[in-house]
C-alpha cells in the first residue's frame, strides 16, 4: 500500500510510502482519501497527522502520469477532503514539499517542518500553474505580493523563510517527521498551538501595485511565456472571487489552459530530456570511478574538488597506483604516465574535434556558461564512457554523453556563422543533421544542450523538437 493508517495513542497517523520521492500518483491520492476516512472514523483518534517515509515529504506529481488521462481522485478533490477533516489535521514536513506536495500541506490545518525542509510551487518551470489550490491558498497565508513572486519564479523556499512568511507554523528539532508530527498534534490538542484552516482564512488584500510590478517584470523578462501570466490571473482571482470555491474553479480553468498550451509540452519534453542524458544506451551495472587524477590546472577542477568528499571520490593532482581515471586540463601533458582511461578537457572555441581522437579516447567539452558539459566517446568502450559519466555526475557536473563528434562544438560554430536573426533556425537545421549522423544517443540530448548551453528558447522544447514539429506540420 502507498498510504497506510496507524494510531499512536490518541493521534492517528496517515503515512505515505511511495519511494523514491512520494510522488502523488493515483495510488497515493486514493490512499490519502481512504486513510483520511479511516482516521475520521477512528473514535480514539483526537487528531490526525500526515507525513511521509524516506528522504522527503511529497516532492510533486508522478511523472509517469504526465500526458495520460487523469484518474480519480483528482488532487484538488483530495485536498478538499483534507481541509474538511473534522479533526485537527497536522502536516509533518521534511526534505521537500513541492508542487502538489505543498498544496497537500496547505490543505492541512497546521504545518510543522523539520530543519532543512524546503517548500515551493515550481509548476511554472513545466509551463503550468499550481492546479490544486496553490494559487488560492498560498496568497491567504503570505499576501498577494509574496505569492506572485514565489509562484511565478517557482523557487524553493527554505524552512526559515517559510516560517517567517507564514507558510508553515513551526520548525521542529525532532529527529523524524513522526516525532515532530505527534508533538505538534499534542500541542494543538492542549491548546498551546492553534490550527489554521487555510481555505477559511479571508482572501488577501488587493495589491494592484504588486500585480502591475509582476506584469511589468514578466513582459520584460519573458513576454513569450504563457503560464506566468495565467498565474497572475489566478492570484488576482484569489482576491476577486466571492469564495474559495469560485477561486478554485477559476484556477482550474487556467490550469487546463496551461495544460493545452504547446509550451507545456515543450517544457515537459525538456524535463524528461534532463533526466538521463548521462546514460550510455545498453550499458548496465556501471559504477563511478572512486580514484581520479586531475592533471594540470583549470577552474573546473575547483568545482569538482568541492563535491568530491560528499561523492566519496578521491581526487589527486598526479596519478598513482590507485588512480582509475585521469582528467587532463587543456595545457597539461597528454601522457599521464598511468595506464587508465583518460579524458581530455577542452573548451568551446579552442582546437578542433580531430585533436580529440589523437589525444584520448574520451573528450569533455565544457559549455561557455558552465551549465552543462558533453562527454564524447571517441574510441573508448561504452562501459568506460558510462563509468566516467557517472563519476562526473557524482561530482555535480551536468553531463550529456555523445559519440564521435562534439554537438556543443558544432552548435557553437553554427551560431558564430549565422546572423543573429537566423541563429535559432541554424540550430534547428544542425540538430536534424547531427541526429541523422548518429552523434547523439538520444535526439532529446540535442535539445537539452541547445537550451542549457546556447539559450535556445526553453518553452519551444529545443531545436530538434521544434524542427521535427515543423516538418510534421508541413506533411499534414
Amino acid at each position: 500500500m502507498s498510504v497506510h493508517y496507524q494510531r499512536h495513542g490518541d493521534i492517528g497517523v496517515i503515512q505515505i510510502a511511495n519511494p523514491p520521492v512520494n510522488a502523488l500518483g493515483q495510488a497515493v491520492r486514493s490512499g490519502l482519501v481512504n486513510a483520511l476516512k479511516e482516521g475520521i472514523a477512528d473514535t480514539d483518534a483526537k487528531a490526525l497527522v500526515v507525513l511521509a517515509d524516506g528522504r522527503t515529504f511529497i516532492a510533486g506529481a508522478d511523472i509517469r502520469e504526465f500526458g495520460k488521462p487523469p484518474q480519480a481522485p483528482l488532487l484538488p478533490d483530495v485536498i478538499t477532503h483534507l481541509e474538511a477533516c473534522p479533526k485537527p489535521l497536522i502536516a509533518a514536513l521534511h526534505g521537500t514539499a513541492l508542487g502538489g506536495g505543498l498544496e497537500v500541506a496547505l490543505g492541512c490545518h497546521y504545518r510543522i517542518a523539520l530543519a532543512g525542509t524546503r517548500v515551493g510551487l515550481p509548476e511554472v518551470k513545466l509551463g503550468l500553474l499550481p492546479g490544486a489550490g496553490g494559487t488560492q491558498r498560498l496568497p491567504r497565508l503570505v499576501s498577494v505580493e509574496r505569492a506572485l513572486e514565489m509562484i511565478t519564479s517557482g523557487r524553493f523556499v527554505e524552512a526559515e523563510e517559510a516560517l517567517e512568511a507564514g507558510i508553515i507554523d513551526a520548525i521542529s528539532d525532532a529527529n523524524t517527521p513522526l516525532e515532530a508530527g505527534l508533538a505538534a498534534a499534542q500541542e494543538v490538542l492542549a491548546g498551546t498551538q492553534t490550527p489554521r484552516i487555510t481555505g477559511q482564512l479571508p482572501a488577501p488584500a488587493a495589491d494592484s501595485q504588486a500585480i502591475t510590478k509582476t506584469l511589468e517584470h514578466l513582459n520584460q523578462q519573458s513576454p513569450e511565456l504563457f503560464s506566468p501570466f495565467r498565474i497572475v490571473e489566478a492570484i488576482q482571482a484569489c482576491v476577486d472571487a466571492e469564495s474559495l470555491e469560485a477561486g478554485l474553479r477559476r484556477e482550474r480553468e487556467l490550469f487546463l489552459a496551461c495544460m493545452d498550451s504547446p509550451q507545456r509540452a515543450g517544457l515537459i519534453h525538456l524535463f524528461f530530456a534532463a533526466r538521463s542524458p548521462h546514460l550510455v544506451p545498453d550499458v548496465e551495472k556501471a559504477s563511478a570511478f572512486k580514484h581520479v587524477a586531475l592533471i594540470g590546472e583549470h577552474p573546473l577542477f575547483e568545482r569538482l574538488q568541492k563535491a568530491a568528499q560528499k561523492a566519496g571520490i578521491s581526487l589527486t593532482s598526479t596519478p598513482d597506483e590507485a588512480t582509475e581515471l585521469c582528467l587532463l586540463a587543456p595545457n597539461a601533458p597528454r601522457d599521464s604516465g598511468k595506464a587508465c582511461p583518460v579524458i581530455a578537457l577542452e573548451e568551446i572555441g579552442a582546437g578542433s574535434d580531430s585533436a580529440c581522437s589523437k589525444d584520448s579516447a574520451l573528450s569533455l567539452i565544457i559549455a561557455e556558461n558552465g551549465h552543462i558539459a558533453e562527454l564524447i566517446n571517441v574510441s573508448a568502450e561504452p562501459l568506460i564512457q558510462q563509468r566516467a559519466a557517472l563519476t562526473l555526475k557524482a561530482l555535480r557536473l551536468n553531463i550529456v554523453v555523445s559519440q564521435q563528434k562534439s554537438m556543443l562544438r558544432a552548435m557553437h560554430a553554427a551560431i558564430q556563422q549565422a546572423p543573429t536573426s537566423e541563429r535559432q533556425s541554424a540550430l534547428e537545421q544542425l540538430s536534424v543533421n547531427m541526429a541523422k549522423q548518429g552523434f547523439c544517443y538520444r535526439e532529446s540530448d540535442l535539445d537539452l544542450l541547445a537550451v542549457e548551453a546556447f539559450g535556445y528558447p526553453r518553452h519551444l522544447g529545443g531545436p530538434h523538437r521544434q524542427a521535427t514539429l515543423s516538418t510534421a506540420a508541413q506533411d499534414v
